[in-house]
């Protein structure tokens, strides 16, 4: 069993920063693709970006491509998901998800929230 913890959401002003942990535990997550999703109200939820643990090699969604940076720390089992120049439009509970085939697991989310 693995558990996701998600931290680092908060309300920041169009155009600010902020930078999403989620921490796993339970078990090591190599062999594992970690991925964000977010789900907007009235929304599905959305995949945002992936990183293969053992590789590192991420592929974003075209929405954030450019503006949102996703990164492991194996040592510390521990993703992170730094997003700059937010929108509005990422007003989201964002989620930790760590999936391989016949497993997925998933955190229970944070919200962020982007003022205009």
């Amino acid at each position: 069993q693995v558990q996701l913890v998600e931290s680092g959401g908060g309300l920041v002003q169009a155009g600010g920063s902020l930078r999403l942990s989620c921490a796993a535990s339970g078990r090591t997550l190599s062999n594992y693709n970690m991925r964000w999703f977010r789900q907007a109200p009235g929304k599905e939820r959305e995949f945002v970006a992936v990183i293969s643990w053992g590789g590192g090699s991420t592929h974003y969604a075209d929405s954030v491509k450019g503006r949102f940076t996703m990164s492991s720390d194996n040592a510390k089992n521990t993703v992170f998901l730094e997003m700059n120049s937010l929108k509005p439009e990422d007003t989201a509970v964002y989620y930790c998800n760590a999936w391989k085939p016949g497993v997925d697991y998933w955190g229970q989310g944070t919200q962020v929230t982007v003022s205009a």
